[in-house]
């Protein structure tokens, strides 16, 4: 899937949010595509101590090229199921970061 098929929202703040749909315990982290409207993460750390949450956040911004400090878990810290805010970024330079990342 392509990721055009990512459901973005933007918050009054100008941050977007969107769903992520977590792999914990892969080869390599990493963004792979997306699945039903969500985008789907390879992270290397086990769902162990928040480790895959962490990992998450980083590897989030690296693939935006933003700071750590502006992706956020808002949702699903014990699910992988977990929705993430990102500030500093509109939707479509959202989209477009991740295009570049691989995720299509």
């Amino acid at each position: 899937m392509a990721v055009e098929a990512l459901r973005l929202t933007t918050t009054r703040e100008g941050a977007v949010r969107f769903e992520v749909h977590a792999r914990p315990r892969a080869r390599e982290s990493g963004v792979a595509g997306t699945r039903e409207g969500a985008l789907v993460v390879r992270l290397a750390a086990p769902p162990v101590d928040g480790a895959a949450n962490a990992e998450l956040v980083v590897t989030l911004a690296s693939a935006l090229g933003v700071a750590k400090r502006d992706v956020e878990l808002v949702r699903g810290e014990g699910s992988r199921a977990k929705l993430v805010e990102v500030r500093g970024l509109g939707a479509e330079e959202v989209r477009a970061r991740l295009a570049a990342a691989g995720a299509c």
